[in-house]
């Protein structure tokens, strides 16, 4: 396991478009489908991921509390399954029925769209707001595996926050920490 962080794409940038497979109902899903009229929360994740499993549980919570609010969430895997077979489509489904995903789970076999957003690590977050520009990227909140501070959100739910309050966000946003992407060479 590689500890990598987020690259942090530039504030203000477009959501780059996409249209994947959903790995669940077997259907293609766009950004513009799964986008929030306040905003859209765009997750690169995987299944194999510790700091993903580590906040998975807040990832079905946030999406519940935020979604009837008007935001849109969707999940990504970009990592190439020859090496990590549980990050395939079949062991995604299963995961997302498991965790019970209130969010479509999509599945970026050609890792172009990991590319569009410069993702890093899973998890990776974005928030973009009603015109589709980058308000946030970076972490979930402070916990780890193994540090002791509790799973809350507290960093996204803040971003969303502000969205809903028409407050600037915070211009000091932290990089999110992870697995690295397992990139195809």
């Amino acid at each position: 396991m590689a500890l990598t962080p987020s690259t942090m794409l530039p504030l203000g940038t477009s959501a780059p478009s996409f249209t994947l497979i959903d790995t669940v109902s077997n259907t293609p899903i766009s950004l513009e489908d799964v986008a929030g009229k306040k905003g859209t929360v765009v997750m690169f994740i995987c299944n194999h991921c510790p700091f993903v499993k580590h906040v998975n549980q807040e990832l079905v919570r946030l999406c519940n509390d935020y979604r009837v609010m008007g935001f849109g969430f969707v999940a990504i895997s970009s990592n190439e399954v020859e090496n990590y077979p549980q990050d395939s489509p079949e062991q995604m489904r299963k995961t997302a029925r498991e965790q019970g995903y209130p969010f479509a789970y999509l599945y970026d076999a050609t890792q172009e769209v990991a590319i569009a957003y410069k993702a890093a690590c899973t998890p990776d977050f974005y928030l973009f707001d009603e015109t589709k520009k980058l308000v946030y990227r970076g972490q979930l909140d402070n916990s780890r595996p193994g540090n002791g501070i509790p799973v809350n959100g507290r960093d996204l739910r803040e971003a969303m926050d502000h969205i809903l309050n028409n407050r600037p966000q915070h211009k000091d946003q932290k990089p999110s920490i992870g697995c690295n992407i397992k990139w195809k060479k």
